[in-house]
């Protein structure tokens, strides 16, 4: 059976395929691009633009201009372009949301926190957008809050993104005994997530975390999603911007090697799966990095605890900065996977992937 197309909002996707917003560097213009012209939604990673879209065309640039420059170099052939901008992005989620509506980007997802004040941000800033506003929630209790507080300022998410406890990165639970729980699995959660969506308007709901087959994504349009999300598959393209050691590692990964850090774990407080060898997370078990905050991208209520605390959190920028090839440090990298990822056993082009995901 032939994939169907997804429409969200203003703009239509050939197929229901969203490359997941790895960040930092791993999701750059050049991937996103990629796959915006297989058909699917290219997705950039808004972490740390000013250091890597600078690095990357080498000028010196701020937040707002590096987003700017990576959503026009990620359009470049065309289709459709979306941005994750992270809530933890203390910083430079505002300046963010601004500069992706002005480079009219087709759609802003937004996760790790509840992104309760995205529509006010994008109104105040600009009455009539293009742009679709995509929140990333893991219940349906969470869609409700999203739909109720979006709904004071006369907006309804264009879609949503359900993201299940087997996802990459940062994770919407607070115990690792949560996302065991049989409840949480992405399939159970669904039925829930559909039922919110469709009080607020039929709004598309898009499943992430553990997608990996063809398989996965006919099974999941048939239990009622639209659409899914895809991150370590296309971390293991060509085209991403992970380090040759990061895909080699992804490569290599047995599923014993694939972990999720409580404690020690990201200075958001909240989950984190990672490779347990990644050196990052090995000197954090060792304390063996000085605390230190010298980057500030990801805070938890403006602050780093990794700024005084170098047992019980490593240093997520510089981490994740460590397994880019966009970046220039000599700090040692942090390599966040899905769960799926000892099942990569090669590293693929972009339209090889899509091919595979796509063909009837």
């Amino acid at each position: 059976m032939a994939l169907p197309s997804l429409k969200i909002k203003d703009f239509t996707l050939q197929f229901p395929i969203i490359q997941g917003g790895m960040g930092a560097g791993i999701s750059m213009a050049p991937l996103a691009r990629a796959v915006a012209r297989e058909g699917g939604m290219g997705v950039i990673s808004s972490v740390a633009l000013d250091i890597l879209t600078s690095n990357r065309i080498g000028k010196p640039l701020n937040t707002y201009e590096a987003t700017i420059q990576e959503i026009k170099d990620a359009k470049i052939d065309g289709g459709v372009i979306g941005i994750n901008i992270m809530v933890a992005l203390f910083q430079d989620y505002i300046t963010s949301v601004k500069a992706s509506l002005d480079a009219e980007v087709d759609a802003i997802i937004s996760g790790a926190g509840l992104p309760l004040q995205l529509p006010e941000i994008a109104l105040n800033h600009k009455k009539d957008f293009r742009t679709a506003l995509i929140p990333i929630v893991s219940s349906d209790r969470a869609l409700e809050i999203v739909c109720k507080r979006w709904a004071r300022f006369g907006y309804i998410p264009d879609a949503v993104i359900l993201e299940g406890p087997l996802a990459g990165g940062h994770l919407g639970w607070k115990k690792i005994s949560d996302i065991e729980k049989e409840e949480n699995k992405l399939e159970n959660l669904l039925p829930g997530v559909l039922k919110v969506a469709k009080k607020y308007g039929k709004i598309p709901v898009i499943v992430a975390g553990g997608i990996y087959t063809r398989e996965d994504i006919d099974r999941f349009l048939e239990l009622g999603a639209s659409g899914v999300q895809m991150g370590t598959r296309f971390l293991a393209t060509y085209e991403s911007g992970a380090t040759e050691e990061f895909k080699d590692m992804v490569v290599k990964a047995r599923e014993e090697d694939i972990i999720v850090a409580e404690r020690p774990g990201s200075p958001c407080g909240m989950l984190f799966r990672l490779l347990k060898d990644s050196p990052m997370y090995l000197d954090t078990l060792k304390a063996a990095r000085p605390p230190k905050c010298d980057r500030g991208y990801v805070l938890y209520n403006g602050y780093c605890p990794a700024m005084d605390d170098n047992k019980n959190y490593f240093c997520i920028c510089n981490g994740l900065l460590g397994t880019t090839i966009y970046a220039n440090t000599d700090e040692k990298p942090l390599f966040t996977v899905g769960h799926n990822a000892y099942r990569v056993k090669k590293i693929l082009s972009v339209k090889e992937l899509m091919d595979e995901l796509t063909r009837d």
